[in-house]
């Protein structure tokens, strides 16, 4: 495709936000691809969700909702839309139709995968729920359908604490990143039994590769996502959920920031925060980065790719969703 002068005009406003961290040599690629998505949304009834993760032509080029998967969870909700593009992985795609059972949910990349939803399936919590009868089951929001569907609520990183003391009992299943299972253990009372998951992003950081930052850049506010672990942890300054991170730095403006998750997030943040200096030594999540502004375009053309769900499936894990959102809207 062409970068004719009206691609060229109604992408600039785009660009100018984002100029600071796509080359001018790549929008030249990305700027005619974006113009034919929003305008295809337009004549879809159409709106793209976009994950923080997302790289930024995508989620400042051609999101309507560009958040965490807490918010998209919620905004899902309220769209009127036809279509919706899930710009995220497959459990987040899954979660949107949950939301929205009536509308055509499309991922541009079905192979889009999570490390951590496969790290558990719906077999592995009935057997957990079977050792420990009547403890009620918190499973993170990064997990597959089949998992919400044995589930009592859902949570994120963002409201983990949250939920998992709005039960009011002495012991949770939580499930099934172990990391975030420790984080939130120091956070309450109640006793939390993990299952074995991981983010391939976030355990990849080292309290030592930490340390060394700091040593090159003593100003530096270190912020970590409580997927990391515990050491990761312990030598940052803040940790919270990429909405969590994404406020300290609006709120706080640091000369000088870290954030310690997937690398796009500190782009897509700083766009933001101009004034900010981003060190970024981060890792790239290989599932988020299959999503694609051509394959986007792609899917929103023919209508492919289309979320699916059983309707055994559907409903039980949409409670399980639905409560964590009657939660968020109660506090």
């Amino acid at each position: 495709m062409e970068l004719s002068i009206e691609i060229r005009k109604t992408t600039d406003p785009i660009y100018q936000k984002v100029s600071k961290v796509i080359p001018e040599i790549e929008w030249a690629f990305h700027a005619p691809l974006i113009h034919k998505i929003n305008m295809l949304k337009k004549e879809k009834n159409a709106v793209v969700l976009a994950h923080n993760y997302q790289t930024p032509e995508i989620f400042h080029g051609i999101a309507d909702i560009a958040a965490d998967s807490l918010a998209l969870a919620v905004e899902a909700e309220k769209t009127n839309a036809d279509i919706i593009v899930l710009c995220g992985v497959h459990f987040m795609a899954e979660t949107a139709k949950l939301m929205n059972p009536n509308k055509k949910v499309l991922l541009p990349d079905m192979g889009a995968g999570c490390s951590v939803a496969s790290s558990i399936t719906g077999k592995d919590v009935k057997m957990l729920k079977e050792k420990y009868p009547s403890v009620p089951v918190v499973t993170y929001v990064n997990t597959s359908a089949d998992v919400k569907a044995e589930s009592d609520i859902c949570c994120t990183s963002a409201n983990a604490v949250k939920v998992v003391e709005s039960l009011g009992v002495d012991k949770v299943i939580f499930l099934p990143d172990q990391y975030l299972a420790k984080y939130v253990s120091t956070k309450t009372k109640v006793q939390i039994i993990s299952w074995v998951g991981t983010c391939i992003v976030h355990e990849r950081f080292s309290a030592q590769e930490i340390k060394d930052i700091r040593k090159q850049n003593p100003e530096i506010v270190i912020l970590s996502h409580p997927e990391c672990p515990a050491e990761v942890i312990a030598a940052s300054d803040y940790t919270g959920s990429t909405s969590g991170m994404s406020k300290y730095v609006k709120n706080n403006q640091p000369s000088k920031v870290m954030l310690v998750t997937e690398c796009s997030m500190s782009d897509n943040v700083q766009v933001d925060n101009p004034n900010v200096q981003f060190i970024k030594p981060c890792n790239l999540c290989p599932h988020m980065k299959t999503i694609t502004l051509p394959k986007v375009l792609d899917c929103l053309e023919k209508e492919t790719n289309e979320i699916l769900i059983p309707e055994i499936i559907s409903r039980k894990a949409r409670k399980a969703v639905e409560r964590m959102v009657a939660i968020g809207r109660s506090h």
